[in-house]
């Protein structure tokens, strides 16, 4: 049976505020949950004005105080930003006050070196991502024995269980890393829609190594859906997100998502066009059975168990909507 988890980027809907973007987060998350979704992934965006979230673990905070039982994530945490030793404590304190519910999804952001170049300021010579990441391992895990540059260094609070821990990516070095650290790995099907890209799941599960978070392989596959009660509605939706994906590739985006009404009342020009039918590759569009068939098809190209769907459409109600749609068809809760 498949699992279906969310990923939500805090969208800011044409007319709404950051702050009303973030509460309609954490009812999307608290609906997630009585629906019977496995976990609720927050992302972290920087310079993208028409999306609030920018730091997930704030926001994870809130949310897992906010639900009960369903898992609270990182899509992900942009870990060439920060300092791993900061990153496992945050970590660590979110599950010591909710333990067993919290994932730590972990990303390597290669846009806006302005953002990177201003969150590392003050540091000396970079530690190369997959150093970072062994150290959030060794923070994790309590590791005072093995070799290390901070061999003694404990990340506090010391709690009796560990966040999850996954790698997002799209290509054979994010696998890589993943299988040679025993982490998860979560494919971005969204960003780069190969079907080859199947591969990259048995390449890290036949290189998996056991580690003390992790004794198997696990996997996802992260995709953007848009789902309507018909597929007119679909369509109008999708429309929306087509121009919401060209507003944030332009040079000045507005800071909203632009809404139904605002993707009617706009041509698209031969060149968007192209991009349109380019973007549409990355998503799922139609009623929750034709997505549903879509995701099934994903999931048994990619052979895995859990989908992460990111129901980025306009109008939060729309959101809402989506998602109840998608969990009655999927019988998530029978």
């Amino acid at each position: 049976m498949i699992s279906l988890s969310i990923l939500d980027y805090s969208p800011i809907d044409e007319g709404a505020t950051a702050g009303e973007a973030l509460q309609q987060t954490t009812r999307l998350a608290q609906s997630a949950e009585e629906l019977g979704y496995k976990r609720f992934w927050v992302a972290e965006h920087h310079q993208v004005f028409s999306v609030a979230g920018s730091s997930p673990e704030m926001l994870m905070m809130h949310l897992a105080g906010a639900t009960q039982n369903i898992r609270i994530g990182s899509g992900g945490v942009m870990l060439p930003h920060y300092s791993s030793y900061k990153v496992a404590e945050n970590f660590r304190l979110m599950e010591a006050l909710h333990p067993g519910r919290i994932d730590l999804g972990i990303g390597r952001s290669r846009s806006y070196r302005l953002v990177n170049k201003a969150l590392n300021e003050s540091k000396g010579i970079p530690v190369s991502y997959e150093q970072q990441i062994a150290d959030i391992q060794k923070y994790f895990t309590d590791d005072t024995e093995s070799e290390h540059r901070f061999q003694k260094l404990r990340a506090t609070p010391v709690s009796e269980t560990a966040p999850e821990m996954w790698v997002l990516g799209t290509g054979e070095g994010s696998a890589k890393v993943a299988a040679e650290t025993g982490a998860g790995y979560v494919y971005a099907h969204f960003a780069k829609p190969l079907k080859s890209s199947a591969e990259l799941f048995r390449s890290y599960e036949n290189r998996f190594q056991p580690s003390k978070l992790q004794d198997a392989p696990k996997t996802m596959v992260s995709v953007f859906v848009v789902v309507g009660d018909t597929e007119e509605e679909a369509e109008e939706l999708a429309r929306a997100f087509d121009l919401w994906l060209l507003f944030i590739e332009s040079e000045t985006p507005p800071p909203y998502y632009p809404s139904v009404e605002t993707a009617k009342q706009r041509g698209f020009s031969a060149s968007e066009l192209e991009k349109v039918g380019r973007n549409r590759k990355r998503m799922l569009v139609g009623t929750a059975e034709e997505v549903k068939r879509q995701i099934e098809k994903i999931a048994e190209v990619f052979q895995t168990e859990e989908i992460l769907v990111i129901p980025n459409v306009s109008d939060a109600e729309n959101r809402l909507k989506g998602i109840r749609l998608l969990a009655e068809t999927f019988g998530l809760n029978e």
